[in-house]
């Protein structure tokens, strides 16, 4: 539930348009509602500004339609992340109103329209290889409503790749940096540009990369500015953290 659902009730209620007891049974659920093996957060989007995001791995296909069954009765748009085609398939038992996005692994049920913003997104990768956790990113970004720009495979390695995209980054008020290997092009883009950096280490790479670990290290000890650093793989952090800047920079517009 968001903050606008919350101030359409208490409106209604003012204008005669619905009974007290009504709204408070819309309002029965907050905080949380208990299914015993899940609390699921109806709270969270008045608090946070997005309602409560599904973690699919390590969680039953029972579960996660439990979870799902319920969130839908908010009729509100709902995005469960790391899912595989067990959970997609499972979840159209439910509801046509779904997409599946493979690369990402993320299942969208949409029951209202996103409005983009017009402060925008820009997802960089330093590789190929870093596309599943970049479009994880890029695809939880548009779910919450931001514009979103994709520039793939501009590494290090090849540094003129990273420097032709200077009018994508001048344009971008965010940019989300994908890469494992030694992590390097985090640093670079943040030397290149005055936007705030989310820089995402991925566990791309050869032994001594450690899963991540190498690249993870690297970013945190960047001696470039304006840069902070999600944990390893994590799209989905360095999307919402990119989310509640975009946030700012609209209200600040109004």
């Amino acid at each position: 539930m968001k903050k606008k659902d919350i101030k359409d009730i208490l409106h209604n209620v003012k204008e005669g348009d619905l009974e007290v007891d009504q709204a408070l049974d819309n309002l029965r659920d907050l905080p949380f509602e208990d299914l015993g093996y899940a609390k699921v957060d109806h709270h969270r989007g008045l608090r946070n500004g997005y309602p409560e995001v599904i973690y699919c791995e390590d969680k039953t296909t029972d579960e996660i339609k439990g979870i799902v069954e319920k969130m839908m009765e908010r009729n509100q748009n709902i995005l469960a992340t790391r899912a595989d085609e067990e959970v997609y398939e499972a979840l159209k038992e439910l509801t046509d109103d779904l997409e599946y996005y493979e690369r990402a692994r993320i299942v969208v049920i949409q029951k209202e329209e996103i409005e983009l913003s017009e402060s925008k997104i820009l997802v960089m990768t330093g590789g190929t290889s870093d596309l599943e956790v970049a479009e994880e990113a890029a695809i939880t970004a548009e779910v919450m409503g931001n514009t979103v720009e994709r520039a793939y495979d501009v590494g290090v390695a090849g540094i003129h790749r990273l420097l032709a995209q200077k009018d994508k980054m001048a344009e971008a008020n965010v940019i989300i940096t994908v890469a494992g290997m030694e992590g390097a092009l985090a640093s670079v883009v943040s030397g290149l540009t005055d936007k705030p950096i989310v820089a995402v280490p991925t566990s791309v790479g050869y032994g001594a990369n450690f899963d991540g670990l190498a690249a993870l290290l690297a970013m945190l000890n960047s001696c470039a500015s304006g840069l902070g650093v999600v944990n390893i793989d994590n799209g989905f952090g360095a999307a919402y953290l990119a989310d509640s800047i975009i946030n700012q920079i609209e209200a600040a517009r109004e």
